[in-house]
């Protein structure tokens, strides 16, 4: 059996490991009560590192990728494995130098280009090794990110943040995240040069065959590449803007206890995470397009009917998980969908042009919260996400019709 064959299944598990540390920022809610309290912040304050590390990191995504084509994802994600540890460790002076500004330029800045760095490793090698599998590669190497909060939050909140202050805690994960990083980053490789898997039947995998491996400078001539970033923006922005409120939601309009609201977090990251595989599966049976059209028509019901669904428990539950889903799907599809349509040659630059969306989804909690402010009431705040992801649905529907996508 061919050697490479069999090695080729620690490419997705190295992407998961990149993709797990650099996860761990969703976890930072953990870190806004503690900086309140600490240092008399505003919440706006505490919560305004979290903002700039995720358009940071977004926009790093496109040089990060073209980085990572041109040296492999090997020395790149090394690089970012070690300037994590950069970021943690200077944000872990909070102490000596109690302002915003530290923690927006270290943890924000630094921490941001570090996980452009990194996660930009994560999709590229899966689809290279993957072309058989692609959705199922790529999907299962980028869940670590969207796993990465469901054991992160509980764990800073209830344990080390107690344990160990915050300045305590920023260091413990940083060296965590460099020593991790550095292990996926020794995996990690793109295949030799011309090697491919065995041959499969010729209808196994329904996403696009690319024609032509575009360069950047085509990409962004192509009204597909457009159409996309239109749409992953639109239903990212969608559900990074209900997201956060969905505790405030449970406990002030259902009355739901603080434990019982901060469920529905849970129970979003899960299906965020555990949903990105099977996404992926989901893409190479029955197609890409195929898959975001029935996730982001449930996704539109869900976010137009939310306050008149999401009534009680359970179905606050069931809600955030089919926002999760959507997550998922979002996270998972949007690198496979870029190789099918614009090759795998320089996957790495152009997911990171389509990737520059999800900058403009990190301001969406912003502006959530200034419609909450604006109103008192939640509503429009769901209603505006759900005409978002009802715009994304159509862009989508136009992809599969127009363009003929699978």
């Amino acid at each position: 059996m061919d050697s490479n064959l069999k090695m080729r299944w620690t490419i997705p598990f190295a992407g998961f490991l990149l993709a797990f540390m650099g996860g761990f920022s969703y976890a930072w809610g953990s870190f806004v009560l503690p900086l309140v309290s600490a240092y008399n912040w505003t919440t706006s304050e505490a919560t305004m590192p979290f903002t700039v590390f995720m358009v940071v990191f977004a926009l790093v995504m496109f040089p990060a990728g073209k980085l990572q084509d041109i040296f492999g994802p090997r020395k790149v994600s090394a690089v970012g494995a070690v300037l994590f540890i950069v970021a943690y460790g200077l944000a872990s002076f909070v102490a000596r130098f109690p302002y915003p500004w530290w923690l927006i330029t270290t943890y924000g800045v630094l921490g941001g280009i570090a996980c452009g760095l990194t996660y930009s490793c994560v999709a590229p090698p899966a689809r290279k090794w993957f072309p058989d599998k692609p959705g199922f590669a790529i999907s299962s190497a980028v869940m670590g990110f969207g796993l990465a909060a469901v054991f992160a939050a509980p764990l800073k909140a209830e344990h080390v943040i107690p344990a160990f202050g915050i300045d305590g805690t920023l260091l413990i994960i940083g060296v965590a995240t460099l020593i991790i990083s550095l292990l996926a980053s020794l995996l990690i490789k793109n295949p030799p040069s011309g090697w491919k898997p065995p041959a499969l039947k010729a209808n196994a995998v329904k996403s696009i065959k690319s024609v032509h491996e575009y360069t950047p400078q085509e990409l962004v001539k192509s009204p597909i590449f457009w159409t996309s970033w239109v749409t992953f923006a639109l239903v990212i922005a969608g559900g990074l803007m209900c997201i956060p409120i969905l505790p405030a939601y449970g406990e002030l309009i259902i009355k739901l206890s603080p434990i019982e609201a901060a469920g529905a977090i849970a129970v979003f990251a899960s299906f965020n995470g555990f949903g990105r595989p099977i996404a992926g599966y989901l893409s190479d049976k029955f197609g890409v397009v195929l898959v975001m059209i029935v996730t982001y028509a449930i996704q539109s019901l869900t976010l137009l009917m939310f306050s008149v669904f999401a009534v009680n428990l359970p179905t606050l539950y069931i809600s955030a998980a089919l926002l999760g889903w959507g997550f998922a799907v979002t996270l998972a599809l949007f690198p496979t969908l870029t190789a099918s349509c614009f090759g795998a040659k320089n996957l790495g630059v152009n997911y990171g042009l389509l990737f520059t969306a999800f900058g403009v989804g990190a301001l969406a909690p912003s502006i959530g919260a200034a419609i909450f402010d604006a109103t008192g009431s939640y509503t429009p705040a769901f209603l505006t996400a759900g005409i978002m992801a009802t715009i994304g649905l159509v862009l989508c529907v136009i992809l599969k019709t127009k363009y003929k996508l699978a």
